[in-house]
């Protein structure tokens, strides 16, 4: 693994300038192959796939983005999430995703996007030791304690599977 973040991808760099605005030091580091899966992520950073904080984008009917920060071995429940936002939700296409984050879809981080999306934190997460997090790129990842993921993502945690 390497961590120099003088040679992050763009993508990286600016979810690393993201989470230095937030008042953290957690250090993305970009991997030499493509973890585009949590069971990737896992098996090249060493840790549970329960520990990769997966971050999904839904379109809301409203046509807002709904960021759903949620545990690598769940499943989000959609029914739940439109009862938690109060309205309904869908899958969103990866043009959507980009619009929304700036992120294409495999590399979407907790934080930094380009819009302010409705965000909701899986209360999974925080019962963990610590976290990995996508970092704007299929080969990069940050970690962090799970109490700082609401901090920088700034979502509500509910339970959300």
């Amino acid at each position: 693994m390497s961590d120099s973040s003088t040679s992050l991808s763009a993508s990286a760099q600016k979810v690393q300038e993201a989470i230095r605005a937030r008042g953290f030091d957690h250090q993305v580091i970009e991997l030499a192959i493509p973890v585009r899966t949590a069971a990737d992520a896992a098996r090249e950073v060493g840790c549970e796939v329960a520990q990769i904080a997966k971050s999904i984008i839904f379109r809301a009917a409203s046509g807002r983005g709904v960021l759903v920060i949620t545990s690598g071995s769940n499943r989000v429940n959609e029914a739940r999430v439109t009862e938690l936002i109060g309205e309904s939700i869908g899958r969103a296409s990866p043009d959507f995703v980009r619009e929304v984050t700036g992120f294409a879809i495999g590399g979407v981080p907790p934080l930094g996007h380009a819009t302010e999306m409705i965000t909701l934190i899986d209360e999974d997460l925080l019962k963990l030791p610590f976290l990995w997090a996508a970092a704007g790129h299929p080969n990069s990842l940050f970690r962090l304690p799970p109490e700082d993921l609401p901090k920088l993502a700034g979502g509500r945690v509910e339970r959300v599977t």
